[in-house]
Order: structure tokens, then sequence, then C-alpha cells
């Protein structure tokens, strides 16, 4: 079979995305929407198709040379080994499921063209990310999705709030971006090769100190991406986009691409103990700081939006412990829940025409659909025992209260609170959601049946996929992480009963994290309004202290250098001079009388002048 028709995968929605672009509006709406959806989805069928290129050194393809300037050559280059595949095959797969919903959500859109097109750029800018071989066409893709969020985010452009929220988004991820430049450029003149396989190759022969600022800089450009502190004030405000959108971004692409930036460079950051330990601390302090968030918010998908920025916390803690396998596990099962659970809140918003919870309820009875299949989801990000959500989370306290030292015991803590407040917030959700009587005073719609039947392949997806890596404990075999092999990261010893015991405990929380939202919420509750809550419903306040901390001095500082600098210095000099010329220009126009006497007078004071510098002269 031959390597280079692995450029099919990533190639289908590019083209898909260049016909919709140009030709989109002129193309019948249901051939638009096809060529967007038949694209993702023959990508599946090419990626199921190539399955058995798939090798564990890995399989390359070279489409062309793209930049060759003396010794440096720089291909268009794609790797297909386990971490690539399995994860091409989890974006084109789950991003199928949401173009079809897409169809359905968006059937009232008159600009349908330019939302799949940047839906299926969307796509192919991750498969560049995934599949590339170096660090350049990497960063092309990083690139790629960073623009396509920001103009999906912002697809109701119309409204000022929805253009902001791209454009913070847009800002926000482009200062992880300069880190992540930083770190390419520094690893280029360090090694001479933008290969990934050679930087890592390369990287047993860099210092310490090196080691520590380049880990650095790359988990910087993650934590941009992946809205890991402290760049995680966008991602809340990214629900300013179309459903669809948010089931894209936080399933299959743009938050999970800094799990896979440090994933795919792990031999280099695992050389730098202390930059692991900031990985795997950041990764805590996000996953709690975005569960209490969680706790107060009155919007759906903001609920959503703050649990996927905390179940990536999860993901960055089990890199930084060295359990990659086990991020990587939680990658793909939190993929398939959290799509189900975006695509499940679309539906309670075309159901209901409202966004707070608060103005929700009695959808149970109204939708038993959608109600079942998003309980199937909200037990998965709880963690209810036995389903994807327990085993993957599991895994990952597992790794992190094996690894031993105060330390990790500390993160070991914090993930378990973390694991309670993300059950209570769950149930909280859904109860104000389906339980109770109807509370919306907003325009409802009728629900697409495209809608409804994308929502059970990701329930039973996201119930069966502990299968993944059943632990050796649960009667599995640990398949994931036999598939990935090396770059499962270490190995993780802990006895059955370290196991048994971890997941008892976790048991526990997911109870007493349920009974405490069903005594809070089953009966609908009044509003109660204190500074806790807002503190929280507001974030923290963190965009007010990153107003205060850097964009109100930044644009203190632009309009003095603007009012003193730019109009008072550099304008005022140039109308200085203008004011000058003219004076002196005046001057001599008033010289220039047209009278012959007057002329004759200047000539004779002239001569007379002359005369006298002469004499002068001739005297000294």
């Amino acid at each position: 079979m031959n390597p280079n028709l692995l450029f099919i995968i990533p190639l289908l929605p590019l083209a898909a995305a260049v016909v919709n672009a140009v030709a989109g509006q002129f193309l019948p709406r249901r051939l638009s929407e096809g060529i967007a959806v038949g694209a993702v989805g023959f990508s599946t069928i090419a990626t199921l198709l190539l399955w058995p290129l798939v090798d564990a050194e890995g399989v390359r393809a070279e489409l062309y040379t793209w930049i060759a300037s003396g010794d440096l050559r720089i291909p268009v280059e794609i790797v297909f080994d386990p971490l690539s595949a399995s994860m091409t095959l989890m974006v084109v797969f789950v991003s199928t499921l949401i173009h079809l919903y897409a169809v359905g959500y968006m059937r009232e859109e008159r600009d349908y063209a330019r939302f799949f097109a940047l839906l299926n750029l969307f796509v192919f800018a991750m498969l560049t990310i995934v599949l590339a071989d170096n660090l350049l066409l990497l960063f092309l893709g990083w690139e790629g999705v960073g623009f396509c969020s920001y103009a999906l985010i912002g697809y109701w452009y119309r409204e000022k709030k929805n253009a902001d929220a791209g454009r913070k988004a847009f800002l926000v991820t482009r200062t992880g971006d300069v880190f992540l430049g930083i770190a390419l450029l520094w690893l280029f003149s360090l090694t001479g090769t933008l290969s990934i396989t050679g930087i890592n190759q390369a990287a047993f022969d860099f210092g310490s100190g090196t080691l520590l600022l380049l880990t650095l800089l790359l988990l910087a450009g993650a934590c941009g991406k992946s809205a890991q502190l402290p760049l995680m004030t966008w991602l809340p405000d990214a629900m300013a986009g179309p459903t669809p959108v948010s089931a894209l971004i936080h399933a299959a692409t743009m938050v999970t691409a800094g799990v896979y930036l440090l994933a795919r460079l792990f031999p280099l950051v695992s050389l730098s103990s202390t930059g692991m330990a900031v990985i795997a601390a950041i990764g805590a302090a996000s996953a709690l700081y975005a569960a209490s968030c969680a706790v107060a918010q009155r919007e759906i998908k903001k609920v959503l939006a703050y649990s996927t920025m905390s179940q990536v916390g999860f993901m960055f803690l089990a890199i930084g412990v060295g359990a990659v396998g086990a991020a990587m596990f939680h990658l793909f099962t939190h993929a398939f829940f959290k799509a189900l659970l975006f695509m499940g809140a679309g539906c309670a918003i075309h159901l209901t025409g409202e966004n707070d919870i608060f103005r929700m309820g009695g959808l149970g009875r109204r939708a038993p659909l959608v109600f079942w299949t998003f309980l199937a989801g909200a037990l998965c990000l709880a963690g209810a025992p036995l389903t994807s959500g327990f085993f993957s989370k599991d895994a990952i306290l597992l790794a992190t209260f094996a690894g031993g030292g105060v330390f990790q015991r500390i993160l070991w803590g914090v993930a378990a609170a973390t694991a309670l407040l993300t059950v209570f917030y769950t149930f909280r959700l859904v109860y104000l959601v389906f339980a109770g009587s109807p509370r919306a005073a907003g325009e409802a719609h009728r629900l697409p049946g495209v809608m409804r039947w994308t929502l059970p392949p990701l329930a039973v997806l996201a119930l069966a996929g502990g299968l993944l890596n059943l632990p050796v404990a649960w009667g599995g075999s640990g398949v994931l992480n036999s598939f990935l092999g090396r770059f499962a990261g270490r190995e993780i010893h802990a006895s059955h009963a370290l196991e048994w015991g971890l997941a008892g405990l976790a048991t526990l929380l997911f109870v007493l994290g349920w009974l405490l939202a069903r005594l809070r919420y089953r009966p609908f509750p009044e509003e109660r309004i204190s500074p806790a809550r807002d503190f929280l419903l507001r974030g923290w306040e963190a965009d007010r202290l990153v107003s205060a901390v850097i964009v109100r001095p930044f644009t203190s500082l632009a309009r003095i250098l603007w009012q003193r600098g730019d109009r008072k210095g550099i304008d005022g000099f140039l109308e200085g001079t203008g004011h000058l010329l003219m004076a002196m220009g005046e001057g001599l126009r008033r010289a220039t009388t047209g009278r012959l006497h007057s002329y004759l007078g200047g000539f004779a004071w002239g001569l007379i002048a002359l005369l006298g510098w002469m004499l002068l002269r001739y005297a000294f």
C-alpha cells in the first residue's frame, strides 16, 4: 500500500473547504452540505482503510519539498505512527458526526457556505497538527486552528459581543503561539533541524537549563491552545459561536492540540523533572479552578466550557507525571462524551429557546432521546463506575498517586477534590435542565432528525470507551497503552489492591457528589445571590485581573505614546516645520511689492552691505 495515500486524509477536508469558499453560495444547499460532510466522512473511511500502514516507528509520506536553503530542507511530510493514527481516527470520526449535526443546527442560516468552509478548514488544520512530521508544518496547522476558531467563534459577527469573543480568542491564543514560535526557532538553532523525531533524539544532549526553558516555552504554547492557566480567559467567551463549533473546538480539535503537542515532544519535556512538575501543577490547578467556576455558571454551554478546561487539566496532570497513555486515554473518552454533551446542549437550546439553565427544566419528559443520551455523557463526565470517564480519569489519579512523594500526593488530592466538584456540577446541570417542570420563556424550535440521531452513536462510544484501555485489574489488557507502545510514557507500577482502593474512593466521591447535587437541585431551588457565587460566576475575576494588569497599562501606554509621542512629538514637529516654512514664505511674499523704487532701494542697500564686507575683509 502506497504511503502517499495518507495525504488523502487531510486533503479531502481542505478540498471541500476550497469548493465551499469559492462556489458554495452558488451551489444548491444540499450539495454544499453534502460536500462538507462527505469530505470528512471519506477521510474517516480513508483512515480506516489505511490503518494497516500504522507502524511502531511510523510510516512517513512526503508530498514535496517545502523549503530548501543550503543544508536546510523542510518537506511537507506526514507520519502515521500509533500516536498520530489514533488521534487522526478520533478527529475525523467525531468531526463527521459534528458535521452531520451541524446540517440540522444551521438549517436556518443563510451563510451556510462560509460556515461549512471554515468547519472543513478547521478539521484540515487539526489533521495537519496531528500528522505533521516537522515543527514548521505543525506550526502551520497550529495557526490554522487559531484562525478558524477566531472566524467560527465570531461567526455571527454582526453582534458586537460575538465579534469581541472571536477577537479575544485570537489574541489570547496568539500569546501562547509567540512562546511556541520562540521554542521552534530555538530548537532549530540548537539542532539544525525541525524534524520532530530528530529534535526528540537530539534533546538528550541539551543542558538542564535549556531543557527547562524549552519545556516552559512549549507549555506556554500548549496552555494558550488548551485554555490552561494563565491563558484560559478566552474559552468561556468562545461559547458565542454556534454549538457545532463549540463541540468541534472542545471535543476533537483545538483544546486537545496542546495535549498532543506535549505528548508528541514528550521525549524532550520528560528530560526536565522541574518542567514536568510545572506541567503537572498547571494541569491540577487548571482542573480545580475550572471545576469551581463551573459550579456557579448559568449558561449551559459555559458549564461545559469550564468542564472542558478542567478535563484538559487532568490530561496535563497525566503528562506531568509521565503517564502519556493515561492522558491520551482520557483525551479520547473526553472527545466522545464532550461532543455528546455539547450536541445535547444544542438540542436543549433549540427545544427551549434558552441558554440559561435556570429557565429550562422539564426536558426529560419532553425529549426523552435527548435526555437519555445527555445523561450518558453526563455519567461519563462525572466518572460513574464502569463508564469510560471512570476508567480514564481513574488511570490519571492512579498514575499521580503511584508517583510517590509529597508533591504528587498533593496533586492527587487536588485532582480528587476536582473529581468531586465535577460530579456535583454535572448533576446540577442535569437536574436543572431535564428535571422538574418547563420554565422556558424563549422561542422554541422543532428539533431536526439529523440532530437527534447523531447522539446515540456518541452515547454508545462514551459509555463503552473504557474498553479502549481497560486496566488489568478489571480483566483488561491495556489495549491503548500496548498500541501506543513507546509513546505511552512511563509504566505505572501499582498493586491491584491500590487500584481497587482508588476505584472505591472514586465511586464514593461519585455517590457523594450526586447526593449533594440531588439535595440541592432536584427540587428547583430559589436563585441565591452571594459574593462567592458571583466571584465564581465571573471566573475568579480573571478578566478583570487581566484588564488591570495587562490591558489597562497597555492602553494607557499606547494613549501616552499616541498623544505625546505621536501627536505632540512627531505631528507637532512636522506641523511646526510646516508653519515655520509658511511664515518664512509669508515674509518673502511681503518683500515682493512690485514697486520699482522698493527694488532699487533693496539693490542699493545690498551694494552698501557688499562694499562694507569687502572693506572689512581688506582691513583685517
